[in-house]
């Protein structure tokens, strides 16, 4: 097989349907839009669930439930193998040096440490939370667990 033997496999490649060049074509005089109105102009653009000015069903329909999203608490969460990967062995891991590592970026109620990897060096660690499998890696490397609130 050579470079001028490749060919795309059948189907793959359409050709456009070029419309408005004659009514024997089949896509003559109204090129496929229909015969006047809105979607028969050139730059429409209708937004999803607009019902031509009636009222729209999402707004015909009454509100119903509670969504506690806008009071949930955020909590962001750090595995312990990026712990081993960005601390020196000593160190203390509070929010501030997680922040000042890039680990924790955004807005947050807490830390969570999870015990997903590896750890071979003694952190002394200060969050909200901790998971079972990671507090026990943390002491099983020599470190200590302590948390904030």
């Amino acid at each position: 097989m050579r470079l001028h033997d490749l060919k795309p496999r059948p189907g793959a490649k359409h050709r456009r349907k070029r419309v408005g060049c004659g009514e024997s074509s089949g896509h003559g005089k109204t090129s496929g839009r229909g015969n006047k109105g809105q979607k028969a102009r050139s730059g429409t653009a209708i937004r999803p669930g607009f019902e031509g000015g009636q009222m729209p069903l999402h707004r015909r329909l009454p509100k119903k439930g509670f969504n506690n999203k806008e009071f949930r608490d955020v909590i962001l969460t750090v595995n312990v193998s990026e712990l081993n990967h960005s601390f020196e062995d000593g160190a203390v891991v509070n929010e501030e040096s997680l922040r000042a590592k890039n680990l924790v970026n955004r807005i947050c109620d807490g830390i969570k440490i999870l015990g997903n990897g590896d750890l071979t060096r003694k952190l002394t660690v200060q969050v909200d939370r901790v998971s079972a499998s990671a507090k026990e890696k943390i002491e099983k490397a020599g470190g200590t667990v302590t948390l904030a609130s």
